[in-house]
């Protein structure tokens, strides 16, 4: 389990009643997001423990539902661990398009309340709220009404933190989790800061913690109590920063409109894959989900990129600048393609590869050149096409038929117990 998962939820003295006064940071964090939107299309599975990830032996968690996460199952686990801490777990295919869909109507919804939203996921986004307070009234009904309102348009729940800085904001949300808000009085920052594990600061991974523990600093409380210049020495100037959190201070500001600096996929496999048709058509199944993403962002990309890795975790990563800026998945994975031939691994071992979109800008400031020849309608307008036909019916119903696997005889169908709970 992850260090940071395993702050369990605290019995504290503040809720919607606290004086909110100056806490007009919120911090917005959807409740097991990937999990719960996929219910909303399963109810019949509210209640089960549900996971969210690859079902293969290298395959992790994505999201998982409370009841999931009971048994200690958390993201970014491997999914064969998970399924031995909850055998009984349905485990769902992740459908990224679908998310994002769902995360752009919340983000919108976000910025109904005030344009001063910071996202920092598909799940997670800062809100300043100072300049809606006239019109909606104080930072803790804001907070209310904002819950509310994901709740109603939708059916997903979320957990909000209430603070004077972005730092207590995103811990009040995780403290309240699931589906609850917190507020954290100025006043009271640092009674509600130091009793907390020293893991649960920006800038503290592993090993810094490591670190901080021979130093015998376990809580935030005990760095707060360790002069700057043993932090400075110890650490240099991530010292000096983490001084500065362990007493509350925090003067980052709510940055909105902080655009994506790249959109990727990759995926690991169940056993490391040689065949280069197999590695070509799933460089061509991540350009596709790649591009949809950036169709639904609103994003065309200058620079694609693929991310190779051999059976030993070396690791190669090509690049490639367009000629124009793309959101097409036949062009994206075009160039995938000769990038991966020219790497000189079509006869390697690989256990993982990823396509990346870099060097992004807004679609509708990038203009097309047609060649001669070219047809006015092509890639482009198929795949918005099918854009629409996955929001009706589900990512999927459209697919390259080079994609798409043939129907197994009745002894291939055979499955294990085991297997069957793979929706």
């Amino acid at each position: 389990m992850s260090r940071k998962q395993v702050m369990p939820p605290r019995a504290v003295p503040w809720g919607a009643a606290a004086d909110d006064t100056g806490c007009t940071i919120l911090h917005v964090d959807m409740d097991a997001f990937f999990a719960s939107v996929e219910l909303l299309e399963r109810p019949e599975l509210r209640g089960r423990p549900v996971i969210v990830g690859a079902a293969g032996p290298r395959g992790v968690v994505l999201s998982a539902t409370y009841e999931a996460r009971r048994y200690g199952v958390h993201s970014a686990m491997p999914m064969t661990r998970a399924r031995r801490l909850c055998p009984d777990a349905v485990i769902i295919p992740p459908d990224h398009r679908k998310y994002a869909e769902v995360s752009r109507g919340v983000m919108e919804l976000f910025r109904s309340i005030t344009p001063l939203v910071e996202p920092l996921s598909t799940d997670e986004a800062f809100l300043d709220v100072a300049g809606a307070r006239r019109r909606l009234g104080c930072p803790a009904r804001i907070a209310a009404l904002l819950r509310e309102q994901v709740a109603e348009r939708h059916g997903i729940t979320c957990s909000v933190g209430v603070a004077s800085t972005k730092l207590v904001a995103k811990l009040a949300s995780r403290q309240c989790k699931p589906d609850g808000m917190l507020v954290v009085p100025v006043d009271r920052v640092l009674e509600f800061l130091h009793p907390l594990p020293v893991a649960a600061l920006w800038g503290v991974g592993e090993r810094t913690e490591q670190a901080l523990a021979r130093l015998g600093i376990r809580t935030v409380g005990d760095l707060a109590q360790v002069p700057v210049a043993t932090l400075r020495r110890e650490f240099g100037a991530v010292g000096e920063h983490l001084a500065e959190l362990a007493w509350g201070r925090d003067e980052r500001r709510v940055t909105p409109h902080v655009p994506d600096r790249s959109i990727g996929a990759e995926e690991t496999f169940p056993y490391d894959i040689v065949d280069p048709d197999e590695i070509r058509r799933e460089l061509l199944r991540l350009s596709e989900r790649v591009a949809a993403r950036l169709r639904a962002a609103g994003q065309v990309a200058r620079t694609v990129s693929v991310k190779l890795r051999r059976a030993d975790f070396t690791t190669i990563t090509r690049s490639r600048t367009l000629r124009e800026p793309t959101d097409v998945g036949q062009e994206i994975y075009a160039t995938a393609r000769e990038l991966y031939a020219a790497a000189g691994l079509e006869r390697v071992r690989l256990r993982l590869v990823g396509v990346r979109a870099e060097n992004l800008r807004p679609a509708e400031t990038a203009t097309h050149q047609l060649t001669l020849g070219e047809r006015e309608t092509g890639w482009r307008e198929a795949e918005r096409a099918m854009d629409a036909v996955a929001r009706r019916f589900g990512s999927g119903a459209v697919r390259p038929a080079s994609l798409l696997r043939p129907i197994p005889d009745e002894a291939d169908a055979e499955v294990n117990e085991q297997d069957r709970r793979i929706v």
